[in-house]
């Protein structure tokens, strides 16, 4: 531990050499005694009067480095010995702590405890400091280690807080980048200071960062999440009669058209805000409807929406050329799948006929086998007793007597 303290001569030297003595102690201070020595640092005058917190460098270069890697901070106990520390002192530890390698979700799940811990007893200027140092810390931790619950966990005091415009910025981002692992009750946050129900301006930051973070490696189920997400939160928010028609068609229009496989989600939201806005122009309900994706509705929205004469005529129109459209490809569907479906059956006709006479064919092989099987046996009698004929007629010529002559 390194402290800045000016002094003159000879005691400049003195005190240079206890401070190099202690911090080459400092691998054998018990965790106490650590806690005692920020305790006095943070008490002393001139850390009181000074805002500069370079004066304190905790330094981790020593044999015990690895073990507390393991040990100290791969535990949560330590989290409450450090509560007295103030935010400055709690700063430099995290910045330390990262630039280690430490597990930034243990890190993080201390620094979401100390801002819940601390806001018991501190007055508003200490939260609002609080509330500072805790987000840009968690700013430089991999998103991934950090809850999106406890996220809006610290977003609510921070509604009501007056903190710098660059810190909320960096927890509306953190929260927009993790938007998919979000709930509606999330998103239902109360608008403070403003006559309609919710904060919307709030939540299309949340998307802006959300499709702004995520670029062109935003996953299509992430997408869809999100789609599902912002269809049940304008579903919500519809019914606010203060709520503007263009603020209610921006969260329309945010996202792009794969985020929704179904419109019919949306175009439930689009009546009921219609139903509840009466006094729109023409002008303002074809801004509200122009984003509808007519071929992604179902077919009972399209017939629905072809007869709801709370939307625009334009709409009406577009619906039931959907329809049409919707209708003529059934039928060729429907024309396509008996033509299959006869095709199939003479196929079927055919190949059963086929089987037919390839039974009677066999059958016919196997008679005309054992007809020659028959004749075989019949020629093979014929032949024996052929041969048994001419054996009897060459015994009879040889034992004939020659005649007598008569004439001599």
């Amino acid at each position: 531990m390194e402290m800045n303290i000016s002094v003159s001569g000879a005691g400049h030297c003195n005190l240079l050499q206890k401070t190099k003595d202690s911090v080459d102690e400092l691998s054998f201070w018990t965790w106490s005694d650590l806690l005692v020595a920020l305790k006095h640092y943070q008490d002393s005058p001139r850390t009181a009067t000074s805002s500069d917190s370079s004066g304190l460098r905790i330094s981790f270069n020593t044999r015990s480095t690895q073990s507390s890697k393991n040990g100290l901070f791969g535990a949560t106990w330590w989290f409450e010995d450090l509560l007295a520390l103030s935010p400055n002192l709690i700063e430099m530890l995290v910045k330390s702590m990262v630039s280690r390698g430490y597990n930034h979700v243990i890190v993080s799940g201390f620094l979401f405890y100390y801002q819940k811990s601390k806001f018991y007893t501190a007055s508003s200027d200490e939260k609002r400091k609080v509330l500072e140092i805790v987000i840009d810390m968690l700013y430089t931790l991999d998103p991934s280690s950090i809850s999106c619950k406890s996220l809006f966990g610290v977003l609510r005091p921070v509604l009501r807080s007056n903190i710098s415009k660059s810190c909320r910025n960096k927890l509306e981002s953190m929260i927009g980048s993790q938007l998919d692992q979000a709930t509606i009750d999330n998103l239902l946050i109360p608008s403070y200071g403003r006559s309609y129900l919710y904060d919307v301006n709030l939540v299309l930051r949340f998307l802006k960062a959300f499709l702004r973070k995520g670029g062109s490696e935003l996953s299509p189920i992430r997408m869809k999440k999100v789609g599902s997400l912002i269809d049940l939160y304008i579903t919500e928010v519809a019914p606010d009669r203060c709520l503007k028609s263009s603020k209610f068609s921006a969260l329309v229009m945010v996202l792009p058209d794969s985020a929704r496989d179904s419109w019919d989600e949306l175009y439930h939201a689009m009546d009921i805000y219609l139903e509840v806005h009466t006094g729109l122009s023409e002008v303002e309900k074809m801004k509200i409807c122009g984003g509808l994706n007519y071929q992604k509705l179902s077919s009972e929205a399209c017939m629905h929406l072809s007869q709801n004469t709370k939307f625009p005529s334009t709409s009406t129109v577009q619906a039931l050329i959907s329809q049409q459209w919707k209708l003529k490809n059934l039928l060729e569907g429907i024309h396509n799948a008996k033509h299959y479906t006869d095709f199939t059956a003479k196929e079927d006709r055919g190949r059963e006929q086929v089987v037919v006479y390839n039974e009677k064919l066999r059958a016919q092989l196997q008679g005309m086998q054992w007809r020659v099987m028959e004749l075989e046996k019949v020629c093979k009698k014929m032949q024996t007793q052929m041969a048994k004929i001419m054996k009897a007629k060459v015994l009879t010529h040889s034992n004939a007597r020659p005649l007598p002559r008569l004439c001599s």
